[in-house]
């Protein structure tokens, strides 16, 4: 009986330290999962903070070409005003290069005449 009585307080120590085990696994378990459950929100506000930061750096880099694009479309406009005035004044120029040929070939047309006349007058007196 003896060994009956020592077989059951194994089984009974055993049946103990099975349970004790169990609710340390589950403790670590329980451990565990909230380690992992705290890790991931660190991971999802890491993220978070970094979409926000890199949305506020793109938004930064966006306003920076949109202040880059107006200063070169001014450039571009002013260099265009620039041209337009130099051609308005290249075409001043040119109507009044034109229209002093046009006199000096009306005046070489008039004294060519009277060369030509002269000449008749020289050949007539001969």
């Amino acid at each position: 009986m003896e060994r009956d009585t020592v077989v059951k307080e194994v089984v009974e120590a055993l049946k103990i330290f099975s349970r004790d085990i169990r609710t340390q696994i589950d403790e670590m378990g329980s451990q565990l999962r909230a380690e992992i459950q705290d890790t991931a929100n660190q991971l999802r506000a890491e993220i978070q903070d970094t979409a926000n930061q890199l949305r506020a750096e793109m938004q930064d880099t966006s306003n920076q070409l949109r202040a880059e694009m107006q200063q070169f479309r001014a450039e571009v406009n002013e260099r265009f005003d620039r041209l337009e005035q130099k051609f308005a004044g290249l075409r001043v120029e040119l109507t009044e290069t034109q229209e002093t040929v046009h006199f000096l070939a009306s005046k070489t047309i008039q004294h060519e005449k009277k060369l030509h006349h002269l000449a008749k007058q020289l050949e007539f007196i001969r």
